[in-house]
């Protein structure tokens, strides 16, 4: 029972999100999931500082040097004089946009090097996490959805790194600096325009709530949108033999209504938020600005004062504006920061242990594998076991067919040889050891399988064929063609083993996906080998090619086949047939057969012709 209840805790963990997260969506704070990624880039990030910390100062220069000009130069007497400090004004006004260029240029250069660095590290990093889940991950998230976090929002995140954290900052300096140098020049009018500001920031601050909420909701229709279109596209065939091409461009631009909708949303709260906040804060300054024009007029204040005063005043609202753009980007990228940090938090169900056992030197005549007593249920389906108390003993080189009607048990039982999933109860070992202390790496490099539906890459068949072992040789990958039955109609390709297979091999047979993919597993060489129907999709010279491959492979192994044609399962040492989840029958062929059970009841359904030919030639000969 304990077993149970931790894999089912197990099995939770597999969902991106959770309650505690759904609590925290939206907020800003959620941007702090990024420092380990910032933090290897510290110097870099100086750098930036410093350059940023020289432009704002540069421009709050400025000012000053425009009041010296107004009360020194203009409102001097006229001659030499005036001409001299005007002449020094303009000068020093040239040296400032002189450092004022060379540390923004400086700045951009920095942080959109880092806004670029952190995103490369992000995609990796969310990648690396992604291809390590489990398929429990894979069975409740959707392909679009992972590559949608991957592309859109890392882009969202760069924009705030590369771009909007630098703005942020200069604003915050611009702003703090600006906002010394009112009450410098005049306290009164500064005093005023403060307690206006604070006012006018409430209402901001609460509408921008709204704003990040509309954020999230884009993002997350936009990855719906990119789930229903990746599903769509690797299933186009399907679709098009069933002409859905209009069904299912309607529910696509419907995913793309709704996403446009919910964007259309975002921006006019953002144009909104964006026009309050210029109409309350130059309102507020213009007021300001209309009581020190006044207080000129008066004498109290001189016009080089007031000429500071407006440019100083310019610098706090222009920084605020900013900052509440900035605000906006880091709302939409906060949401983006929540879905990757979701994504990344998911733990799989499926690690390699702490301190894993090593496997015991190989033996000369393959793999021993027992299963003791398994117990398994799938997390989507948790009251039906998938396999119920399988006790299975397979010797090192014995070939073992595994059959039975669909839902029986079969591809389950290799998905726990590759510890795609853990049982709920007992134990499977491989030369005595459990698969559980192995590291994944270690047991799924022993195992070498055909599935029945073939992956093909986006590569050429050297290519393809090598997925089996990096590091072989274009020799030892022709061999394994060869003995594939592929070498043949590999050669005929326009450019050979340097073809180009297409996206998922559509320039290639079923048979020939399938005589690759048993190349593949030749080249890997594994002491155990699981084929799931591996020659359901050949014809029949290609499987007599592919059998005697298979018979010559088998030898020095241990095989698993999980097959329902009648010369694979006839050459198998002993046949295990299965029923909802467990083993109901054991023996060969011809024990099977005269039994008269499940698998007699299977061999007469499935292999009525190949008896009727056998009887035939049987009467003939006698």
């Amino acid at each position: 029972m304990s077993n149970s209840t931790t894999s089912n805790a197990k099995q939770q963990t597999a969902t991106p999100g959770g309650t505690q997260r759904e609590q925290q969506k939206g907020s800003i704070a959620a941007l702090r999931g990024l420092a380990p990624f910032l933090a290897p880039y510290r110097l870099q990030f100086i750098l930036a500082g410093i350059a940023l910390t020289v432009a704002a100062g540069a421009t709050l220069a400025i000012p000053y040097a425009f009041k010296q000009m107004i009360d020194l130069g203009f409102g001097a007497s006229a001659g030499v004089r005036s001409i001299e400090h005007v002449n020094a004004v303009f000068l020093a006004l040239f040296g400032v946009a002189t450092v004022l260029a060379i540390a923004t240029a400086a700045r951009f250069y920095t942080v959109s090097w880092l806004g670029e660095r952190v995103t490369a590290d992000i995609r990796s990093a969310v990648y690396r996490h992604v291809v390590r889940q489990s398929p429990a991950f894979f069975e409740t998230t959707q392909t679009g959805e992972v590559l949608s976090r991957i592309t859109t929002d890392t882009t969202l995140i760069q924009a705030v790194v590369g771009t909007s954290i630098s703005m942020a900052l200069r604003n915050l300096l611009l702003f703090a600096g600006g906002l010394v140098m009112l009450f410098v020049t005049s306290p009164k009018l500064s005093a005023i325009i403060i307690g206006l500001l604070i006012l006018t920031v409430l209402p901001i601050v609460m509408f921008g709530r709204r704003v990040r909420s509309l954020s999230r909701d884009s993002q997350d229709r936009i990855a719906d949108a990119s789930a229903v279109a990746g599903e769509i596209l690797n299933a186009m065939p399907t679709v098009q033999a069933f002409t859905h091409e209009k069904i299912e461009t309607e529910r696509f631009g419907a995913s793309v209504e709704r996403a446009f909708a919910t964007a259309m949303r975002r921006i006019r709260a953002r144009a909104l938020l964006t026009m309050v906040a210029i109409v309350l804060v130059f309102g507020t300054i213009v007021f300001v600005l209309w009581l020190g024009a006044h207080a000129v007029i008066e004498g109290t204040m001189t016009g080089g004062d007031l000429g500071q005063f407006i440019l100083y005043a310019s610098i706090v609202a222009g920084a605020i504006g900013a900052l509440s753009e900035v605000m906006g980007e880091a709302q939409r990228a906060a949401g983006a920061t929540e879905r990757l940090l979701e994504l990344m938090s998911v733990q799989s169900a499926i690690e390699s242990p702490a301190r894993p056992v090593p496997l015991p030197p190989r033996a000369a005549n393959g793999a021993a594998l027992a299963l003791e007593n398994v117990t398994f249920f799938y997390p989507s389906r948790p009251d039906a076991p998938a396999l119920a108390h399988v006790q299975l003993d397979i010797k090192p080189g014995e070939t073992v067919a595994v059959v039975g009607p669909s839902g029986a048990g079969k591809t389950t039982l290799f998905q726990m040889f590759l510890r795609f999933y853990d049982p709920q109860q007992g134990a499977i070992r491989l030369d005595g050891v459990d698969i559980r202390q192995l590291d994944l790496h270690t047991l799924r490099d022993a195992i070498g399988i055909v599935p029945q539906d073939t992956v093909i890459f986006s590569a050429d068949a050297m290519e393809n064929i090598r997925y089996g072992r990096a590091g072989a040789t274009d020799e030892e990958v022709i061999q394994a063609a060869k003995m594939a039955a592929a070498h043949e109609f590999i050669e005929r390709l326009p450019n050979g083993y340097h073809s180009f297979l297409g996206e998922r091999g559509v320039r290639l047979s079923g048979g020939q996906r399938q005589r690759i993919a048993i190349a593949r597993a030749l080249l890997k060489n594994p002491p155990l080998l699981l084929l799931d129907e591996a020659t359901s999709a050949l014809d029949a010279e290609s499987e007599r090619l592919v059998q005697s491959a298979l018979e010559a492979a088998m030898v020095g192994r241990t095989t698993v086949i999980i097959a329902h044609r009648l010369a694979t399962v006839q050459r198998a040492d002993r046949i295990i047939v299965m029923e909802d989840g467990r083993i109901v029958e054991t023996g060969t062929h011809r024990s099977l057969v005269a039994l008269g059970g499940i698998y007699a009841n299977l061999a007469a359904l499935q292999f009525h012709s190949v008896h009727v030919t056998h009887t035939a030639l049987d009467e003939a000969t006698q």
